[in-house]
């Protein structure tokens, strides 16, 4: 397994909480992360969506 790689937070929650899952790889298989990268991805959109509508 890799070592997990060290994330720099960013000051917005929502983001810091989708990014934190990357540090999660370290410890799974390669057949599992596309799960993670997944749920990271559906998070960010999710928060760039919200701030758009905020903007509107």
């Amino acid at each position: 397994m890799s070592e997990p790689v060290p994330v720099e937070p960013t000051g917005h929650p929502e983001v810091d909480a989708a990014l934190a899952r990357l540090e999660e790889l370290a410890g799974v298989e390669t057949g599992a992360r596309v799960a993670v990268y997944e749920d990271v991805h559906q998070r960010l959109a999710g928060t760039l969506s919200a701030l758009d509508e905020q903007q509107q």
